[in-house]
Formats: structure tokens, sequence, C-alpha cells
């Protein structure tokens, strides 16, 4: 593998960042991303769109499916990665505490739900759903000026994608 480095007399398979630019070039992403809390996650959406096109990804080969809530986000990534289409999943969702224990539920299971969707199928599904306290702390990080999650997000989905990727390699 080529990106064997030594760290500590170690052989260590050092995973690739993809602030190159090219990470998503000839990759194929779909991004599941929730409608509740809509101008939130639509404004990680743009920033995960825009961080596909810094990587240098191609229009047609970004995928974006709504599902009504975070709870949702499980199953449509599930769904989504075992196609077989895609190299990487984005979730993308908010959930902001409110006054019941109903965000320890729909944010403890989008968690889990993702985590295990990623095992199961063997593809990236990289978990971009705020968990907030309220919607001052959701909009900081959910803007793309700001903290930008939604790029993160797709930028380590795809960071995931070409580990997985030199991990296959003979």
């Amino acid at each position: 593998m080529s990106n064997y480095r030594i760290i500590d007399g170690a052989a260590a398979l050092v995973g690739r960042s993809s602030a190159r630019g090219e990470a998503a070039r000839g990759r194929r992403v779909a991004i599941a991303a929730a409608r509740f809390n809509a101008d939130i996650v639509d404004a990680m959406l743009r920033g995960a769109v825009a961080a596909w096109e810094r990587q240098g990804g191609a229009a047609d080969a970004l995928t974006v499916v709504r599902t009504p809530g975070a709870f949702e986000l499980p199953l449509a990534a599930r769904a989504l990665a075992r196609t077989g289409r895609y190299d990487a999943v984005v979730a993308l969702g908010c959930v902001i505490r409110g006054d019941t224990a109903h965000f320890d539920f729909v944010a403890g299971e989008a968690a889990s739900g993702l985590a295990r969707a990623a095992c199961d199928t063997g593809v990236p599904v990289a978990f971009g759903v705020l968990t907030t306290e309220n919607v001052e702390q959701a909009l900081e990080r959910a803007l793309p000026e700001r903290m930008d999650k939604g790029g993160e997000a797709l930028e380590a989905a795809l960071e995931m994608a070409l580990t997985l990727r030199e991990i296959a390699q003979p």
C-alpha cells in the first residue's frame, strides 16, 4: 500500500486528507439530508455540495435524497449504500434539544443507525447530524461561512472512501 508510513517504529496506514482538491474525482457520493429543521440542514447541504465541488466532484456523481427527519436518515443511508453505486454516503440532519426526552431518542438512534449502516454495508457513512441545545448553536455549526459541518462531513466521507480503498489494495 502506498500510504504506509512508519510511526513510532510501526508500519501504519495513514488516512489521506481530502484537502488536496482531487478526492472526489471519479467517485460517486450520496447525501441523505433531513427536511426537519430545514433552514439548518439546507445550510449544511450547501456546505457539503461546495466541498464536493472543491474536491473535484462531478455534478452528476452526487445524489441528494431527502428524508422527513434525522430518525429516518439511517434507513436512507443504508439503502443508498446497499445499491453499490456510491463510494460513500453523507447523512445530514439537525436535532435540537427540547423539553422532552424526544431529543435523546432521535439523536441516539440516528447515531447508532448510521454507524450500523456503515458497518453492515462496508460503505463509509459520515455522521453530519448536529445535536445541539438551541437554534443558535445549530446555525453556528451549520453555516458554511462559520464551522461548515456539512462540508466537514463530506470531506470525512471522501477520506474514509480513500482509506478503505487503500486497505483493500494488495
